[in-house]
């Protein structure tokens, strides 16, 4: 049995090796339990469910994609349409690097996606606001043409949906896919520039 304490990110952290070990269709709660050396009891009395479990670990999972992208806009000298280049690029790069190198919580993931669970669209919620903040600077300072931020955003985001949504992840293998996602960034960026 376990003699220190138990708290929620040692649990977390425990999940996330046994959803790696064993991916998101296998992994129990008793599993984790038993990697941890106490009660399943013990693990619920911190995370109320399975799903709850599984969310925490991507949250966590999520947190880390967010810092890249996060740095990928840092640079607000560069002018917007750049700085959404350079974000919708990252965000493409990341998610297949994600998929590539990390296919159980990759895994993991799709099923939050699937779901719609609080944790993926958050992570949907937080790319929105990522893209719409550049599209309202590039209104304002004369390089995107007038229109609605939110409208605008939507659609950059839906548009490009094909690169970045988990549920495409079997295509993001295509040798033509990084050249598929610039030509659809690049018909983006001509789309909304001012005229």
């Amino acid at each position: 049995m376990r003699g220190e304490p138990l708290d929620a990110e040692t649990i977390v952290s425990a999940t996330e090796e046994v959803l790696r070990r064993h991916g998101p269709e296998k992994t129990t709660v008793l599993d984790v339990a038993r990697l941890l050396g106490v009660s399943h009891g013990s693990v619920y009395r911190h995370f109320p469910s399975k799903a709850a479990l599984r969310e925490a670990v991507i949250r966590r999972w999520l947190d880390r994609v967010q810092e890249d992208l996060a740095a990928a806009i840092q640079d607000s000298e560069l002018p917007p349409p750049d700085r959404l280049r350079g974000l919708l690029t990252t965000m493409f790069a990341v998610k297949r690097a994600k998929a590539r190198e990390d296919p159980e919580l990759f895994a993991t993931f799709r099923v939050l996606a699937a779901e719609h669970s609080t944790v993926s669209s958050a992570h949907v919620a937080f790319l929105f606001a990522q893209i719409r903040a550049i599209v309202v600077d590039g209104i304002a300072g004369g390089d995107f043409a007038a229109g609605e931020p939110e409208v605008i955003a939507r659609a950059i985001f839906n548009a490009t949906s094909r690169f970045h949504d988990p549920t495409h992840a079997a295509e993001w293998s295509s040798p033509e896919v990084e050249a598929e996602s610039a030509s659809v960034i690049s018909l983006i960026l001509d789309g909304i520039r001012a005229r």
